[in-house]
């Protein structure tokens, strides 16, 4: 059985990657309404490694013998108006999600929950990945500035990216 203070750490994670899955969807819309469908599809894999994220914490917490707890979720607030700032808005995020996922490692230390422990180091080398992944884009939407050629270029770029679910734990 998972202690309590936990499976209540958890239960907050869960709602923070559903709430990071509804903010992607928004970002994907929000593209749509541009037509560029590279940054749809980026968003939309987001969309999808999000959800796969808090299955994977819902899951573990049934194997647990826990109980998962839905909460509401905020709207979706996007702050950029420019690519750019949406992308910064982004990279900003996944950082509060690391540091979230890591407040719950504190807390499966702290209670010394090893199997906790061994579970959320997937997540934290996700979180590693999904920073870099962002940076990775702020860097060259940084070097293209206002060339829209070279938007285009990205967008195709951005088009091939595919989700792969993950096998977490």
């Amino acid at each position: 059985m998972i202690n309590e203070k936990l499976e209540k750490a958890f239960n907050d994670q869960i709602n923070k990657e559903l709430y990071s899955e509804y903010l992607y969807l928004a970002m994907k819309l929000h593209f749509q309404q541009l037509n560029l469908q590279g940054f749809v599809n980026w968003f939309n894999v987001q969309v999808q490694e999000e959800h796969a994220h808090a299955m994977g914490m819902i899951d573990y917490l049934d194997e647990r013998g826990g109980c998962c707890v839905l909460e509401a979720i905020d709207k979706p607030v996007i702050e950029g108006k420019t690519i750019l700032e949406i992308f910064e808005q982004v990279l900003k995020h996944e950082e509060f999600v690391t540091s979230r996922i890591n407040h719950l490692a504190d807390v499966a230390e702290e209670v010394k929950d090893r199997a906790a422990l061994h579970f959320l180091e997937w997540y934290l080398k996700e979180q590693v990945e999904e920073e870099a992944s962002v940076n990775g884009v702020l860097a060259t939407l940084r070097l293209i500035g206002d060339d829209k050629k070279a938007l285009l270029m990205i967008d195709k770029d951005l088009a091939a990216r595919t989700f792969n679910p993950p096998i977490i734990g």
